[in-house]
């Protein structure tokens, strides 16, 4: 049965992808918050993020200009590289999905190529892992760029990083969160359109979840674990931080309507 499932859900999906004139956007976000499937991943996120558009008459020719204008980009700076190398091992060792020289490489010339057309920001160990998803479900370096951009673009520069919660704020999660856990928390985010107003509700379903294991832990243990957040079945989470958002919606409206 569940694998009868996937073949539809897939079969759904490609039968958005392969038309000929428009991308179904709204069906694709619809699609796209119950997962995505590997092989297709790396295309939805393109559409999803507005690096492809839905009008498929220019893909062409807005492929082809990624491509140059990617290629125009200054990728060379030995001090920024030389941060983003040590970060990346250190990140290989715990995510041997994305281990290899040539995974290194794509980091550094897409990092180092957003920081020199961003001047205005400053390097962090979190780039690692907010690049890392693109770099691992794209196979063109210059789509995992634009998406990576696409991605900073959305996210406020203005928060604090030295607590854990202002972590999971500010990255998505990207550094405490499984590889695979965080792909299918993308997913649905990005079928979103405004995935950091839904983040928070997530960050609190993960501790409600959390919960009982956090309440037999020292300080320190509880520190850790927050840090490095275990495997998690997605599913119960992202179903749960939909239902707060929901109470709190609910909530807002009856306390308005109070007040009239």
């Amino acid at each position: 049965m569940e694998q009868d499932e996937a073949l539809s859900i897939l079969n759904d999906y490609t039968e958005i992808l392969q038309s000929e004139v428009y991308v179904d956007l709204e069906r694709l976000r619809l699609l796209a918050r119950h997962g995505i499937p590997n092989e297709l991943r790396g295309q939805v996120w393109k559409y999803l993020l507005n690096v492809e558009q839905a009008d498929r008459s220019k893909e062409l020719s807005h492929s082809k200009a990624r491509n140059e204008e990617y290629d125009q980009m200054d990728k060379e700076d030995s001090d920024i590289a030389k941060k983003i190398r040590g970060e990346v091992f250190r990140y290989q060792a715990r995510t041997p999905e994305l281990e290899g020289k040539h995974n290194v490489d794509k980091f550094v010339n897409i990092i180092t190529a957003y920081l020199i057309a961003n001047r205005e920001v400053e390097y962090h160990p979190a780039l690692v892992t907010l690049c890392a998803p693109f770099i691992y479900t794209l196979d063109k370096e210059c789509d995992a760029y634009f998406c990576f951009e696409r991605l900073l673009q959305a996210i406020d520069e203005e928060v604090d990083l030295n607590e854990f919660t202002t972590s999971w704020l500010q990255y998505l999660l990207s550094k405490e969160m499984k590889f695979q856990n965080l792909i299918r928390l993308w997913d649905s985010y990005f079928s979103m359109s405004n995935p950091l107003e839904f983040h928070p509700f997530v960050c609190l379903a993960i501790l409600r979840h959390a919960r009982e294991n956090l309440e037999d832990l020292e300080q320190s243990e509880i520190r850790t674990m927050l840090l490095r957040l275990p495997f998690m079945d997605m599913r119960p989470i992202l179903a749960e931080a939909y239902n707060l958002r929901n109470e709190t919606i609910e909530r807002q409206l009856f306390e308005e309507n109070e007040m009239l």
